[in-house]
């Protein structure tokens, strides 16, 4: 098929069939002797206009390179060059590796022009951003490389458009403070590989300002751009690239990492549930419903019922990282209809503590790792949204339920001592639990069953209450976990008590009827962990392109 693409492509004029031969000779019939011959003269000159705009282009190329004779050290690439033309061989370099180590060695780097600042005729700054550092690159008129007409051109790029540029580094007399690297490139070669459109909907200078900016400018009647957040989720391709969102999804893919590492350092197996599935994971009605070949189906609100099936599957220990729907109206600053869960399931040998030993060690392990293993972006964080480093201890608090209502109640708080928490009581009880125990991290234990799903298992000494609990960073819940019932009657019962339909679960209760080990776990949800670490004051700024009730696009 491929030989037969390239033999019709060579093919500019191909012979014509029969039936084109005649429809050509009897058109040509139809014309008269003049028109045949004024038809002829009009294509001719045609013909010989084509070929004098040819000579015209060639010849101003020919005085353009000419007039400077560095023409071939700068200038817009042809679509043809990145087409995946050839391999060269060229060795690059990351920006961020830019240093003084490298100095008065010849690099080779991409970016995206950041800022361009022309001084003369003869000299220019461009400042290159590679993810999240910065370098300045010069451009000053000389005799081997540098032509006026090189720097024009690099004057006339607009923002955000890609750029290659080969150089030396070399080290500047002064700190330079708009970039992260302290080193200069001192162009040689400048070639733009694509221009972003000159209006920009959004500038990332202004999308990248810090909160004490726009203090300091109310405090001297400065008027700066704010960037609001549909604005920035508008155009979030854009938006993305400010250091802060660079350092946030890092950090993300951090944590995740993180996750999987020290689970399986501990036994456990990753695994893949279903996201169709034919009844509600978690009970209600805040499901996305669908139509699935003529069945109705719905969108998973957790790997909850397939993580437990695989522990009957004899398994023991599983994990799971996948999108998690969430139907919900939920308009605040925490809540999304699609979010990414990190899901664990366990056996256990005697107490549910045992699933709370593993929350433990792995928030620990997690804090101590970002701590120590993403300071540049925790850094690059902090400058647009100033935070306070996570307060946390080395062997995690735990309270239960009812310890916490009266830490509440002392407080004045009025709450329902066999009710679920709401946001302001868990921001209450936070900031009591780390004036009380200097700790923005802990393990809430014991929760009333009648708030908790219907595959919870009640406790031992009192059926009011359950072997669950919920962990917190500052005050927000970031966990939900538990024994889980492995009895298949009592499952049934619960089911049948909190308005489950048991027929669209059946096969999930069926699974506990050949032998099941009593086990526990637990699900997290991605984006708040890294919200909360980080103290920022919404998840969608910690989602990739945010599903919430009101948004489906981009």
């Amino acid at each position: 098929m491929a030989s037969s693409e390239a033999e019709i492509a060579g093919q500019v004029h191909p012979p014509p069939t029969p039936a084109d031969g005649n429809a050509s000779e009897t058109a040509a019939a139809s014309l008269s002797k003049k028109q045949a011959k004024k038809l002829a003269k009009k294509e001719a000159k045609e013909d010989r206009k084509q070929q004098s705009a040819t000579a015209a282009a060639a010849a101003s190329q020919a005085d353009s390179a000419e007039a400077d004779p560095f023409a071939a050290n700068y200038g817009d690439v042809l679509v043809e060059d990145i087409q995946s033309k050839a391999i060269s061989g060229r060795e690059w370099t990351e920006i961020g590796a830019l240093g003084p180590d490298l100095a008065c060695r010849a690099v080779l780097i991409r970016g995206v022009a950041q800022t361009i600042r022309p001084v003369s005729k003869k000299m220019a700054f461009v400042v290159l951003r590679q993810f999240m550092s910065t370098v300045q690159c010069v451009l000053t008129v000389d005799k081997e490389f540098v032509s006026p007409h090189m720097v024009k051109f690099a004057t006339g790029l607009s923002k955000e458009s890609i750029v290659d540029v080969e150089g030396m580094i070399s080290i500047p007399k002064d700190p330079i403070k708009g970039t992260t690297q302290q080193v200069e490139v001192q162009v040689r070669k400048l070639y733009c590989i694509n221009r972003s459109l000159p209006n920009l909907p959004i500038n990332i200078e202004d999308a990248a300002r810090s909160e004490t900016e726009f203090e300091k400018a109310e405090l001297t009647g400065e008027q700066l751009v704010r960037v609001g957040q549909d604005t920035r989720l508008n155009y979030r391709v854009l938006d993305l690239r400010t250091p802060a969102n660079q350092a946030i999804f890092r950090i993300q893919c951090h944590v995740e990492d993180v996750f999987r590492r020290f689970l399986r350092s501990e036994g456990f197996i990753g695994i893949h549930s279903p996201k169709l599935i034919s009844g509600s994971s978690e009970g209600g009605a805040a499901v996305f419903k669908l139509d699935y070949k003529g069945q109705p189906a719905c969108l998973a609100q957790s790997p909850q019922l397939y993580k437990q099936m695989v522990i009957c599957g004899g398994f023991g220990r599983v994990f799971e990282v996948g999108s998690v729907f969430r139907a919900e109206d939920s308009y605040t600053h925490r809540h999304l209809c699609e979010f990414v869960g990190l899901d664990v399931e366990m056996e256990i040998k005697e107490h549910y503590f045992e699933v709370c030993d593993i929350v433990d060690r792995l928030f620990v392990t997690m804090f101590d790792d970002l701590n120590e293993n993403c300071k540049k972006e925790l850094d690059a964080i902090n400058r647009q949204y100033p935070f306070e480093p996570l307060k946390y201890l080395r062997k995690t608090l735990r309270l239960n339920f009812q310890e916490g209502i009266k830490m509440l109640q002392e407080a004045g708080v009025e709450v329902d001592p066999l009710g679920d928490l709401n946001t302001e009581a868990e921001k209450r009880l936070g900031r009591l639990v780390r004036e009380k125990y200097d700790t923005d991290f802990y393990i809430l234990c014991r929760y009333p069953l009648a708030v908790r799903p219907f595959y919870t298992m009640p406790c031992y000494d009192d059926p009011a209450y359950s072997n669950s609990f919920d962990v917190f960073i500052r005050g927000e819940e970031i966990i939900s976990g538990a024994q889980r019932v492995h009895l298949p009657e009592l499952l049934t019962t619960r089911a049948e008590a909190c308005g489950i339909d048991v027929k669209t679960i059946a096969s999930y209760i069926d699974s506990f009827r050949y032998g099941a080990p009593p086990h526990g776990g637990f699900g997290i949800g991605l984006e708040r962990v890294v919200m909360l670490f980080c103290a920022l004051n919404n998840i969608r700024k910690t989602s990739l392109f945010p599903r919430d009730p009101q948004r489906l696009v981009p």
